[in-house]
């Protein structure tokens, strides 16, 4: 058989097919050289294509937004501490005009201000993913609130609250180093703890009065839904046993606590965040149509026609719980009245409180003034209870200082009942003390 000389070799027609099965075969005893399995721990490649296909798929699905179902979200992202709400919309693609008119809306809620690392945001856009469509911000498993786009690219505003299950737990202990610290440990957490030495701030100083020894007594009520707990709670009654009194205070069906006696532990707010009644420019309305749009855009406060520059007092004792420039609603201040009542105030031109501070009522707060989208100087004044606003003008704020004859049958009994609450929860105590020494022993 005649040899072929290579320059031969190269004029032939196969030959380029040659190199190529030549390389791809070197190609693969060079991959399988690397990768097959061997005593010395290295893994094999998966050569079935249909497995190696259904890892890519995989791989995309968890680095690209799927939507499983036609009404789920598109993004459900849960906030991070240093997060806010422009610079997420920017991560997940949300125009920023989107986000504008969103805050527009929320604008007679001020909802999105009060956002913390752990709340979830799910995020709906259209087909072309060039507008949003829906945005749901969900607090707690009982309370959420969702934003609807509107055909004008305006939004809707829907708030979802859930009553659920609440539950009554009677905590019950001794103080041993502080009073904080002692109950924290027997689980109430540092907001309720700021607000029990708030309502007993008169009868008790928590640093100087206790001693170690001392019991308390904690009537705590957590909402669940569907079995789980929401988060909420609420603190129903105190009772604290110092040098041999007691000190109590109980929640009434008014948002207010008073003793046993029946009297008020706080005292009555101001009606008036001013000095002087000025005019109502705009009263609080719940139903009001927008001039422009016609759609329903509530107004959650009421506007005082008061010139910049007038003094604005803190209606209530309480604590800050914000301050901020908003870029509608302008300076503003928050504050919590116990459990039940909050404040805020807006459009103001200079804030002379700090983030948890304490504050009492008739207390000089702010100056107003025309920050954030007005026509012209006023303050926006806002009384909420259990998160729902109300007129302040007309509204039933706590004005007395004890309980009502025509409430105190039902007050009394509400007290009897909370006591047999403590004292089951006291025999319990005891019984698992006992239980745990003879354990020890």
């Amino acid at each position: 058989m005649p040899k072929l000389r290579l320059s031969q070799l190269r004029q032939h027609p196969l030959f380029p097919r040659m190199i190529q099965i030549i390389i791809g075969l070197v190609f693969l005893w060079f991959l399988y050289a690397i990768f097959s399995g061997t005593s010395d721990g290295r893994k094999s490649v998966d050569m079935d294509m249909e497995k190696v296909l259904a890892k890519e798929q995989e791989a995309v699905a968890k680095t690209k937004p799927i939507r499983p179902l036609e009404n789920a979200p598109l993004f459900s992202y849960q906030i991070q501490s240093g997060d806010n709400l422009s610079s997420i919309f920017v991560r997940l693609g949300v125009p920023y005009g989107d986000m504008l008119s969103v805050m527009d809306t929320d604008q007679n809620h001020l909802t999105l201000d009060t956002l913390r690392p752990g709340n979830t945001l799910k995020i709906w856009m259209d087909e072309d993913q060039k507008h949003l469509t829906k945005l749901e911000v969900e607090f707690t498993i009982a309370n959420k609130v969702v934003f609807t786009r509107n055909d004008d690219a305006s939004y809707t505003f829907d708030e979802v609250i859930l009553d659920g299950e609440w539950k009554t737990y009677p905590l019950v202990g001794e103080i041993q180093g502080s009073f904080s610290t002692s109950v924290y440990q027997v689980g109430v957490s540092g907001r309720e703890i700021a607000n029990i030495t708030q309502i007993l701030k008169d009868k008790l100083n928590f640093g100087r009065d206790l001693r170690a020894g001392d019991k308390f007594e904690i009537l705590q009520k957590r909402q669940f839904i569907d079995g789980v707990a929401s988060g909420s709670r609420e603190i129903d009654a105190i009772r604290i046993y110092n040098r041999g009194s007691v000190i109590s205070a109980y929640l009434h069906t008014d948002g207010q606590y008073y003793d046993s006696h029946g009297d008020s532990l706080q005292r009555a707010f101001l009606r008036w965040p001013t000095k002087i009644h000025y005019r109502i420019s705009s009263p609080f309305d719940t139903h009001r149509l927008h001039p422009v749009t016609h759609r329903l855009a509530p107004h959650n406060g009421t506007d005082i026609a008061s010139p910049s520059g007038t003094d604005v007092f803190a209606t209530g004792d309480g604590i800050v719980t914000m301050t901020t420039n908003h870029p509608y609603a302008g300076k503003y201040i928050s504050i919590q009245h116990g459990a039940t009542y909050s404040t805020r105030y807006l459009h103001l031109s200079k804030i002379l409180v700090r983030k948890g501070q304490v504050v009492h009522r008739g207390q000089l707060i702010a100056k107003s003034g025309a920050t954030g989208r007005v026509t012209g100087p006023h303050l926006h004044y806002e009384f909420i209870i259990r998160n729902h606003p109300v007129n302040f003008l007309t509204a039933k704020i706590p004005m007395a200082t004890s309980i009502s004859k025509k409430d105190k049958a039902a007050f009394n009994a509400n007290v009897k009942q909370i006591d047999e609450e403590f004292k089951q929860a006291k025999e319990i105590a005891k019984q698992e003390d006992k239980s745990a020494e003879n354990q020890s022993s």
